[in-house]
């Protein structure tokens, strides 16, 4: 394959796109493979054709005329997959022109608002999160008020449109019922109720539709659009993710799953260890971080960072997201891998904690039929390691999305040019 030279690249990628590399045959030899649904394979290869992965295995026969990757002393792992993140919908945090993660919405309700329309293909953070993180698919959530709207699954593709980055959509409805000011309420008890109202407001408009168009129905809690939003809930066509930390609030969102026979998804959960029992029955997943074990409210006073484990050793599903400070669910998306390492530190199994950045979120967000694991007919996203990711020296030394290898020239590598070669100074 013809390479780039950085400059190619650089142009490539301040011209707002960056180049798409034509599909092909790529066999990639002599590494160690963690496919994630099965066990590891040494000397391993994978066959990567038109995107989808065509053969994984220790005696794989290479097709004729494909691009051999000589990935020996390798780790080869499936990409990445980041659950909730703000990538593409978030520039720059602090400036509002560049945030378009929230709706206004009504009484802190924007059940209809489409996270991905606002989708940015070319932002900046997206190939740091892919070449820096072997982050190859997000899930990219909305935020703000009580119910923030629907999320989607995107891969990060390189140079095409935000349509054909889009996976799954939606894929998932965002709400948070532990903060009385997100849903314009007096007390978590009253967010609660208006919670619980809504649903069953959407119950109703669904039964009596034609009362409802004639006028004859009595005023909901909120919008057409939002109220047909919500039977995807309510169908369960896709998970309800609750913003919470507090155990209570956690038996809270468990108990409103089981009244209204909702799936629900844990999303934060900083003292869900409390109540792993009570999650593994009801088969609540929950996605947390492991950077953090000092608490950043009173809903999270029992944070600790043995969570995860605790959880898993419970039985509990549970999907890793950033906890920890600078952006990690944006810029720093890429530090997931550190996160899954914490996890490991603190109690959770090493494959445990791979499952957890892969495997687990796919499937909890309804894509694993086509990522988080190396099988055959996936697609081809995956990283080629210098070694064990969770370790912090370990690079990803490429990254393969839908079977292309997506390097383009970042920010990271503007700088990395510019301080390497320092003129000397007396």
């Amino acid at each position: 394959m013809r390479k780039l030279s950085l400059v190619a690249l650089a142009a490539l990628t301040f011209a707002g796109t960056s180049a798409v590399v034509a599909q092909e045959t790529v066999a990639i030899t002599g590494g160690t493979i963690y496919p994630v649904s099965g066990p590891r394979i040494e000397n391993g290869t994978i066959i990567l054709t038109n995107g989808i992965i065509t053969a994984v295995g220790a005696n794989v026969a290479i097709p004729a005329g494909a691009r051999r990757v000589d990935a020996s002393g390798k780790w080869i792992t499936p990409g990445l997959v980041a659950p909730v993140t703000s990538l593409g919908v978030v520039e720059v945090g602090a400036v509002t022109d560049t945030r378009d993660v929230g709706a206004r919405g009504l009484n802190g309700i924007a059940a209809a608002f489409r996270v991905w329309d606002a989708l940015n293909p070319n932002a900046m953070s997206i190939p740091v999160a892919r070449q820096d993180g072997g982050i190859t698919t997000v899930g990219v959530m909305p935020a703000g008020g009580m119910v923030a709207g629907m999320g989607a699954v995107i891969e990060l593709r390189s140079g095409v449109t935000a349509d054909a980055m889009l996976r799954k959509s939606p894929a998932a409805m965002v709400a948070t019922l532990d903060n009385a000011s997100a849903s314009q309420s007096g007390s978590r008890a009253e967010a609660l109720a208006k919670f619980r109202t809504l649903l069953r407001d959407a119950r109703e408009f669904n039964l009596g539709r034609a009362r409802y168009d004639a006028g004859s129905m009595r005023d909901l809690s909120a919008s057409r659009a939002d109220l047909e939003a919500m039977q995807l809930v309510l169908r369960g066509t896709i998970p309800l993710i609750v913003n919470v930390d507090r155990a209570s609030e956690i038996l809270n969102a468990i108990a409103l799953g089981k009244e209204f026979g909702i799936r629900i998804v844990i999303n934060s959960g900083a003292e869900a260890w409390q109540v792993a029992a009570q999650l593994a029955a009801a088969r609540v997943p929950v996605m947390t971080g492991a950077m953090n074990n000092i608490p950043d409210g009173f809903s999270a006073l029992g944070q600790r960072q043995e969570n995860l484990g605790l959880l898993r050793l419970a039985g509990v599903q549970v999907a890793i997201v950033g906890n920890g400070a600078g952006g990690e669910d944006n810029f720093n998306v890429r530090n997931l891998r550190y996160e899954a390492g914490n996890a490991v530190a603190y109690g959770m199994t090493w494959d445990d904690a791979l499952r957890a950045i892969t495997l687990s979120p796919a499937e909890i967000l309804g894509v694993s039929d086509r990522v988080g694991s190396l099988a055959v007919g996936k697609a081809a996203n995956l990283v080629v390691w210098t070694g064990d990711p969770f370790e912090y020296a370990t690079q990803p030394e490429i990254v393969f999305v839908a079977g292309n290898d997506t390097r383009v020239f970042t920010r990271q590598d503007q700088l990395t040019a510019r301080y390497r070669n320092l003129p000397v100074k007396y």
